[in-house]
Order: structure tokens, then sequence, then C-alpha cells
């Protein structure tokens, strides 16, 4: 599958339905990251966007592709700095509603200041989407969003966004890898493993957990998984190469013992 190679990755588009990736936008010291946009018959949602550190030069993408007034949802994977710290100005900017698990609904008020609070389109309540624990179907345009549970992969309220028309997975962390090039497609999967294992064998909670999601994606008819940090897994081949792979890791409470947790003296 061939990319528009610019600031802008475009992952699918058949005319009506689009997905966008950006994955170069975070400047400076931050980790790098990748934001998404689904376009359904012009209606929006923008998966993961980040903090202040993208939330300009985001929009400015966006308006590249749709008017942010066609913007429904603003969907967080889970609670990180690097996923949702800018909500405050979608609420104060847009009328899109934050998609997030339940479990941090009453923790992301706290990303917002009395200042911009004063300044939201309507009252939190209205502006949130609460998720249970098992996820959900979120209508976009003609098609819909399927919200799939991700718990402990690696945040204890976690989900991932599965897209049934362009049959990508968008996978959060899970996947992720710290590459130099985030465009670039990923041809050898071998080589790619030391560029992903020691951030899951911290950052995942345990292999447990990573077999039941194996298991769950292995059912689903995935042709692209897309992580919000480095390189998507394009096509049947990579993907069954990674979830053989992953599978099998031994990461989180796995790799814990007494020695990690001895009081410092």
């Amino acid at each position: 599958m061939a990319f528009d190679r610019t600031t802008s990755q475009v992952l699918f588009d058949n005319g009506t339905h689009k997905c966008i990736s950006f994955t170069s936008l975070v400047k400076g010291e931050g980790v790098q990251a990748n934001q998404f946009l689904i376009l359904d018959h012009e209606r929006a949602a923008v998966l993961d966007p980040g903090g202040d550190l993208t939330y300009v030069p985001l929009t400015m993408e966006l308006n590249k592709y749709t008017r942010l007034t066609n913007l429904d949802y603003v969907m967080a994977s889970h609670q990180d700095p690097d996923i949702i710290t800018s909500m405050p100005r979608w609420l104060v900017y847009t009328e899109a509603k934050v998609v997030a698990s339940k479990l941090w609904a009453r923790f992301l008020p706290h990303l917002n200041s009395a200042f911009m609070s004063d300044r939201m389109k309507g009252g939190w309540l209205e502006r949130l989407i609460e998720l249970p624990d098992h996820g959900g179907i979120i209508p976009l345009g003609e098609s819909n969003i399927v919200v799939v549970p991700a718990h402990f992969l690696h945040s204890v309220g976690n989900f991932q966004f599965y897209d049934p028309i362009a049959k990508i997975l968008f996978s959060g962390d899970m996947g992720a890898s710290m590459v130099d090039d985030a465009n670039k497609p990923l041809e050898n999967f071998s080589s790619h493993i030391p560029k992903m294992k020691g951030f899951h064998q911290r950052y995942m909670c345990s292999n447990k957990v990573i077999r039941l999601w194996v298991k769950m994606v292995r059912s689903m008819d995935v042709e692209m998984i897309v992580p919000q940090h480095g390189t998507p897994f394009i096509g049947k081949e990579m993907i069954n190469q990674f979830l053989d792979w992953i599978e099998t890791l031994e990461c989180g409470i796995d790799l814990m013992d007494e020695s990690v947790f001895t009081c410092p003296t």
C-alpha cells in the first residue's frame, strides 16, 4: 500500500471514508507520537490528539481535510499526557464530545483550569461519553468506530479503536516502537523487535493480559495495526508476526521480583 509522504499519511481513502495519521507534529524533547483522524461522509473523529505540544500543528493539519465544526469526537485510548492533555482546548474551540473510559471521567476535569472551564461549550457531563469496560460502538457519519477493550495495555482503563471499513486497529501503546521515521513502512519484523521489546516489557502489565488481547484481535478482520508511537503493521503477514511475538512476551509483573521492591538505604 502506498502512502502520501507528507506531514500527514493517508492510511485509507475510498472517497467517502478516510483514515489519516500525523506522525511528525511533536517537536523538541517530547516522545514521538502519532495522532489520527477518521472521516466518514464529512463527519470527523480525532484519536489520541496529544497535549498542548501538538494542538496547534494538529488543528492546522486537520483543516486541510475538514472543518473543526465537523468534528464530532475527540477519542482518548487512555489518560497519558501525550494522549489527551489538550482536552481543554477541544472543549473550548469545538463542540466535539470527549470519548474516554469511565474510570477517567472524574479525573479528566483536573486537566481543565477554571479559566478554560468557564469558556467551554456546554457542561462537562454533556461533553463526555463514558465508556464501560466492555467498550462499545460510536456512530460516525454513516459508519461506526468500534471501541475494543485493551485494559492494562498499559492503562487500567484502556481502549483501542477499530475502523471496520478501513479494517484498521488503532492500537494505542500496543505495538509501539521507537523509530527515526514513523512514516517508513516496516519491511523486516525481526530487525524491528529491538525497537519494541524494552517498551513492551516495561509498560505492558502481564503476558496473561497480552494473550487475552491477542485472542481477541485474531478474531477480528484487521488489515493494519497502527500504534500511537512508531511504525504501523501492514498486511496479515506482518500483523501475524507481531501477534506471534507479543503473545509469548513476558512483561510487567511477570518480570518483577524482590530485587525491585527493596527500600533504598
